[in-house]
């Protein structure tokens, strides 16, 4: 494997972006979109959300797609991704089609940074943060977001809590590319050290997402925060897609998407691939593995290749080491509870929930699946792991 850097990674932040989201300057043809989308909380509750974002101008993103820098690019699709999701879900009836001025930049600006063209994890949660702090940690006391809906605490703290996750991950992945080497060269010593430290974030990371009830209900994510963040494939509200009107290789076809999960985020998959957890297949590993296509490419890549080339888990079978063995499956032991609260949080947030408007059932994750029979059965799949000591 390459080192952590290689992939634009690092042991302070993890995923999260490279740069500060809030220190951005777009160009200047770009200031009316980024001030509609940081509009979006005062626009929404006049219930004209698609007039006011329809007269924005319609821009050819071409030349600033060849020239501007990643962070530039990630930017201007945090806010024109926002605006397409309030596009579509701001009133009651779901749109057909979504107007040239959204659609072709987002369009443009998605083959860009090779995502598809409506709101991704890495929007959502990756790039949409900054410290008031700067010279601070990227925890809960020290960050907020750049870009809302609408604004309120529970939407904040649902997004925060994820960052936050992210931020304290760092430390876990950047043992990955060690770890693998080791394995690769059978130093049990050094793979233990890995281990060990990998188990100690795992209970930082498992502490971080205990909080998510703190400051966000389950009612108001459900009714304020989920809405926003569906997608348009296999989803009843919008059933053949959404035509991207001015984009012309489309040829005014519907375009079918997934919606933005946590499930795009790519702590767990680099760990399952790490300890070579693999699933049975059913519809979410299925849908889990169509949504790799959706992470930014060098997340895509980081994981592949740990995917290639991990043999931890045959080391530490044969190994034989009663402490190496405890490490490894202390780690799998704590990504399963990172599952189990996942499972309890679809089942509070969502599942208990009662219909929510357009495109929001409590069956169906805001991905596009029947996630709740699926959500245990990978628990457990993880759990089968454990190695005997």
């Amino acid at each position: 494997m390459q080192a952590l850097a290689d992939y634009g990674l690092s042991a302070s932040r993890g995923f999260l972006s490279g740069f500060d989201p809030a220190d951005v300057q777009l160009p200047g043809f770009l200031a009316p979109a980024r001030e509609m989308a940081l509009s979006l909380p005062r626009l929404i509750p006049t219930g004209r959300i698609r007039a006011h974002l329809g007269s924005l101008p319609v821009l050819d993103l071409a030349e600033f797609c060849a020239e501007a820098s990643e962070a530039e690019q990630r930017i201007a699709m945090l806010h024109y991704s926002f605006m397409v999701q309030a596009y579509v879900w701001g009133e009651p009836e779901a749109p057909a089609a979504l107007p040239a001025c959204l659609a072709a930049p987002i369009w443009q600006i998605g083959k860009a940074i090779g995502q598809p063209p409506l709101l991704p994890y890495s929007s959502y949660t990756l790039e949409n943060w900054a410290r008031f702090d700067k010279a601070g940690p990227i925890d809960l006391s020290n960050i907020h977001i750049l870009q809302p809906f609408e604004g309120g605490m529970d939407e904040a703290w649902f997004i925060l809590v994820h960052v936050a996750i992210e931020a304290r991950a760092g430390t876990m992945l950047a043992e990955i590319p060690g770890l693998v080497d080791a394995a690769a060269r059978e130093d049990a010593s050094a793979a233990l050290a890995g281990l060990t430290a990998c188990a100690a974030v795992w209970d930082d990371v498992n502490a971080i997402f205990d909080r998510m009830p703190e400051r966000c209900d389950p009612y108001i994510y459900f009714h304020r925060v989920r809405p926003w963040i569906h997608g348009w494939k296999d989803n009843p509200a919008l059933p053949g897609g959404l035509v991207y009107e001015g984009v012309a290789e489309t040829g005014g076809t519907p375009q079918a998407f997934r919606g933005q999960t946590g499930s795009q985020s790519s702590i767990v998959p680099a760990m399952d691939a790490l300890l070579s957890v693999g699933h049975a297949a059913d519809p979410l590993r299925t849908f889990l593995d169509e949504l790799h296509a959706y992470r930014p490419p060098q997340h895509r890549r980081f994981i592949d290749d740990i995917r290639a080339s991990s043999r931890l888990r045959e080391f530490v079978a044969q190994a034989a080491d009663g402490a190496l063995t405890e490490a490894y499956n202390q780690n799998l032991v704590s990504l399963a509870r990172f599952r189990t609260r996942h499972l309890e949080y679809a089942a509070s947030y969502i599942n208990r929930q009662s219909k929510g408007g357009a495109g929001n059932d409590p069956d169906v994750g805001t991905g596009g699946t029947p996630f709740m029979r699926y959500l245990k059965k990978h628990r457990d799949e993880a759990e089968a792991h454990l190695l005997p000591v």
